[in-house]
């Protein structure tokens, strides 16, 4: 059975960001992830990591300006898009190597050529600056639906990219919320690309809801999971029905298989 993480940027939203460490480990997790640390104090984060023995997962590159969701498609901003991942790479770095998510940006006022070649420039950049680090990187399609001009939108782009000479240490965040409402067939999509995914993440389609409320027979798709040998974590990233802790029979189902 898999093992998950809390994704706090998004549970436990009725807490100060920094309490939502505390609420996570009561509620079972071990591992937690997150958008933006460097918004709430990266080292206060560090200390609640260590006072809770929780691992930090993952964590997003700055998004840049409110409407821009990530600097890496964005021409005219790659020396900011260079900060942003130094930034992000000193806190992975805090937090024991966890992964990277370059985001790509909200590039539909762009021609699409110069931010196809912008965005592949900058993930070049930042592979070369990563390297030697032990943080590994992550790009993520985002629907199109929820993010409309979200440069990068289809696990198949993800793919194609991390194909690209120079490119190939990169991996795919892959999210089964975001993959089922942008193109469906979602375990053939999971199977097709398993040796470049780099991190799961769950959320029931339509509403982005905790397993067991949507389309997604999350049973069967945590059992596809354990068939292909998943070893590493899956990450909560859903927005609840309700209070987050009434929404976690699913995760308290699966963590007693995993104890038991």
């Amino acid at each position: 059975m898999p093992r998950f993480s809390a994704n706090l940027s998004i549970l436990f939203g009725d807490l100060p960001f920094l309490d939502r460490f505390q609420a996570a480990r009561e509620a079972g997790f071990s591992a937690v992830e997150c958008w933006f640390p460097h918004e709430h104090g990266v080292n206060d984060i560090a200390q609640r990591l260590g006072d809770l023995d929780l691992k930090m997962v993952g964590i997003n590159s700055a998004h840049g300006d409110a409407a821009d969701w990530g600097l890496a498609a964005l021409p005219g901003r790659e020396s900011e898009f260079k900060t942003s991942i130094e930034q992000a790479l000193q806190s992975a770095t805090r937090f024991d190597n966890c992964a990277v998510h370059v985001m790509a940006g909200l590039a539909g006022s762009v021609r699409r050529e110069d931010a196809w070649q912008t965005y592949l420039k900058n993930l070049e950049c930042a592979v070369r600056i990563a390297e030697g680090s032990g943080v590994q990187l992550l790009i993520e399609p985002l629907n199109s639906r929820d993010r409309p001009g979200y440069l990068l939108h289809s696990v198949e782009q993800a793919a194609q990219i991390i194909e690209r000479t120079g490119l190939s240490s990169l991996r795919i965040m892959f999210d089964c919320y975001h993959v089922q409402v942008e193109e469906g067939d979602l375990i053939s999509r999971m199977r097709r690309h398993w040796s470049k995914i780099g991190h799961l993440q769950i959320a029931c389609p339509p509403s982005r809801s905790e397993p067991g409320t949507g389309e997604l027979d999350y049973d069967f798709i945590f059992a596809e999971i354990d068939s292909l040998g998943w070893s590493g974590w899956v990450g909560a990233e859903y927005i609840p029905s309700g209070k987050t802790i009434d929404s976690l029979s699913w995760f308290h189902k699966h963590a007693a298989v995993l104890r038991g």
